[in-house]
């Protein structure tokens, strides 16, 4: 197997899918990649006070500054590619704002004026970060995006999850020692990484968590026989599977659903015993609130049942 860096140089990152784009690295399945990504933002410099505008980038804003594409050989729709986080080390600064767009969820909170901004000063190390007001918090990072473009020609948003092909799922869960399996979408899979994360609740509910420069190692290798052919996750705390819509009622009811066809695979029982089963241990959460996509998942924790 086979090692890899990719940096967050010019050619080497993007801020949309397009399946049409050419892969600035190809890996075989099994190979090892460290991936270093900018913050969301883009920005090639720190801020040195809360919003700061520094240079991006790119200029104007289509989406998430994100590292790839990543090519892996042999990759097919069909198939399954595990994405294995092996370790997840944010940089040494990053930024959260409220209130920065007018929407419903900001005028139902009150946020109609400027926008608010804290400036966080990270500790890897320590495990840490503490904003510019002083108020201190525990990091637990991760990736917010990590996905491949729709199997449709032309630019893609950033911003939407998809069930088809992951991107900006914004799951707190997906930490090192997590394997997320996407559904392959394209040829290649032509991977897309960042959006890093220092730290965020369930719902990211301002719009923005402790953004963040990030360094990721996965290994990406395809697999055929997955529990079950849509989107999920194994973390070192239990099993995870999703839903996208844009109805909050239907984004819970696709991530049950998967949950309960994989807990038939595991328990060897017919559907309405492994719903029944499902309603005393699995967990129902918000992923996020923000994305224009609601994002819930149905989380399996570990020795729940025995």
């Amino acid at each position: 197997m086979t090692a890899h860096e990719l940096h967050p140089e010019p050619g080497f990152t993007t801020d949309v899918f397009d399946r049409g784009a050419p892969p600035v690295l190809t890996v075989d399945p099994g190979d090892t990649v460290v991936v270093r990504s900018l913050d969301a933002a883009g920005f090639l410099e720190r801020q040195h006070s809360p919003g700061e505008q520094r240079p991006t980038m790119f200029e104007g804003k289509r989406g998430h500054c994100l590292s790839g594409p990543i090519e892996v050989r042999h990759a097919k729709p069909g198939d399954v590619l595990a994405v294995r986080i092996v370790s997840v080390r944010p940089g040494d600064w990053g930024w959260t704002v409220a209130g920065a767009k007018d929407n419903a969820l900001n005028r139902a909170l009150g946020l109609t004026g400027p926008p608010s901004w804290l400036l966080w000063e990270i500790d890897a190390d320590g495990g840490t970060a503490t904003s510019d007001r002083g108020h201190t918090v525990r990091t637990s990072p991760f990736l917010g995006v990590i996905g491949m473009p729709p199997n449709e020609p032309g630019r893609h948003s950033t911003i939407p999850p998809r069930s088809t092909a992951g991107g900006n799922i914004d799951c707190r869960e997906l930490t090192a020692g997590a394997t997320l399996f996407l559904p392959v979408s394209v040829p290649g899979a032509l991977l897309h990484l960042g959006d890093g994360h220092a730290a965020q609740g369930d719902g990211e509910v301002s719009g923005t968590a402790i953004e963040c420069p990030m360094t990721t190692e996965v290994v990406l290798d395809i697999v055929t026989d997955a529990p079950i052919s849509g989107l999920h996750a194994v973390t070192p705390h239990g099993r995870i599977t999703f839903g996208f819509k844009a109805d909050l009622n239907l984004a819970m009811a696709e991530a049950l659903a998967a949950m309960v066809t994989w807990m038939q695979r595991l328990y060897d029982v017919d559907r309405g015993t492994a719903t029944a089963l499902a309603s005393s241990v699995v967990d129902m959460r918000v992923t996020q609130v923000v994305n224009e996509t609601w994002g819930v998942h149905a989380v399996l924790a570990d020795g729940a049942i025995t």
